[in-house]
């Protein structure tokens, strides 16, 4: 018996939704296909034999169980690659992750963190203060890209003069972290440039850093020891690359996006700039509101149910995260964005935007205080923002961002 006519169309218009989440022309919003795809289940069938997780209760049970890998992730995303991503503890598990990621967490410490406060503070208010005398800026170019690059190449012993070169092939290779199939051969060759120019590039740092350290997070990852065994050369560069790519692509986006929201919802500007001090709360409002990274692998290694769906080992899935943090059966008006929703005292669910259980993110306190810098510093210094041009956005779908922000910042 053929289907009825309506449940043809149903299916045709969740497979469209499932195109359009990663289309090109609807980087800006792909929260309506979303909303589709929730709407249709919590597992969707998405490309390569794979499920699309597009619920917050599924996406929390799969993130947060270490029986599901991610170690995968290179393979499902990138099988057909010509050059190989250097290999890191994000798409390792245990025992080669539990290993790497205390090697790392030895040199990349909270302490680590609480060290750079001082220098973000100096740093946004340098450049809020040559946006305000300018006026008119592209906010991408003026702000959110100087803060996490200057930072992380910093923190990690980068010479001033190479921070664009470092920008350029982060660029490369953030675009690179999408689909194969999603690469035109022009971006496929792009990335292939960045990985050998990045290789090169930090491999020479490494080794110089070997011969005379210094005080840097580069010498601390050489000099790192866990029961007698430090990082190999690939791993060192592996590690370099993620903390590269992660300490700030996705914070470039992280502040972008949150400034386009308090622009988008002057109603939340006005609360910010009554009390500078919600930039704390606020940060998590902008992960869940619109994050960086939208999606993210995980493959069965054992026979696994989730929700009323039973995995065997070796099926894999997508886990949306920009759509189960947009979940309503999580978060009341999931589309509204309210810099309070995260104060202490609100029950509120977690976000998934850095991940949880074994792959949370190691990054997360870095980016949590630049956006917390930059919050703080508009609430405080900033009286009027105007949009002056829709935002035009790259066609990245993992690391997802605008490449432009034309807007109009008046100030104290």
């Amino acid at each position: 018996m053929s289907p009825e006519p309506a449940a043809v169309e149903e299916m045709s218009r969740v497979q469209l939704a499932v195109v359009e989440s990663v289309a090109p022309h609807l980087r800006h919003n792909p929260y309506d296909s979303y909303r589709i795809l929730r709407a249709a289940g919590p597992f969707v069938p998405g490309p390569h034999d794979t499920h699309l997780v597009t619920r917050h209760t599924e996406a929390q049970a799969i993130l947060i169980d270490p029986r599901w890998s991610h170690a995968e992730e290179p393979e499902l995303l990138h099988g057909d690659s010509e050059v190989e991503l250097p290999g890191s503890f994000l798409w390792m598990e245990p025992p080669d992750h539990t290993r790497l990621r205390g090697l790392v967490g030895k040199a990349f410490t909270s302490r680590t963190i609480t060290g750079l406060q001082e220098r973000a503070t100096q740093l946004v208010d340098e450049l809020l203060t040559a946006i305000l005398a300018e006026g008119e800026v592209d906010l991408l170019e003026t702000l959110a890209y100087p803060v996490p690059l200057t930072l992380i190449c910093e923190l990690l012993g980068v010479p001033a003069e190479a921070h664009e070169q470092v920008r350029v092939m982060s660029a490369g290779i953030a675009r690179g972290l999408d689909p194969d199939l999603l690469l035109s051969p022009e971006e496929l060759a792009a990335r292939t440039k960045a990985v050998h120019e990045f290789t090169a590039f930090f491999g020479d740092l490494v080794e110089q850093r070997r011969k005379a350290p210094r005080d840097d997070l580069i010498t601390a990852l050489v000099q790192a020891e866990e029961a007698g065994v430090r990082l190999t050369h690939t791993e060192l560069i592996g590690t370099l690359l993620i903390l590269v790519v992660a300490g700030h692509e996705t914070s470039v986006n992280l502040i972008g996006n949150g400034v386009l929201a308090l622009i988008r919802e002057p109603g939340e500007f006005q609360r910010l700039r009554a009390d500078p001090d919600l930039a704390g709360p606020a940060v998590d409002e902008v992960l869940r509101y619109d994050a960086p990274v939208h999606l993210t692998t995980r493959t069965a290694r054992a026979e696994i149910t989730v929700g009323d769906r039973t995995f065997a080992p070796g099926d894999a899935v997508i886990v949306l995260l920009g759509s189960a943090n947009r979940d309503p059966d999580a978060f009341p008006e999931p589309d509204r964005f309210d810099l309070g929703r995260y104060l202490p005292g609100r029950r509120t669910e977690r976000h998934l935007s850095f991940g949880l259980g074994l792959h949370y993110c190691l990054g997360a306190p870095l980016a949590r205080m630049e956006m917390r810098k930059v919050l703080h510093a508009f609430g405080s210094r900033v009286t009027g923002l105007t949009l002056l041009a829709e935002p035009p956005y790259r066609p990245n779908v993992v690391v997802r961002g605008m490449s432009e922000l034309h807007v109009r910042v008046e100030g104290r």
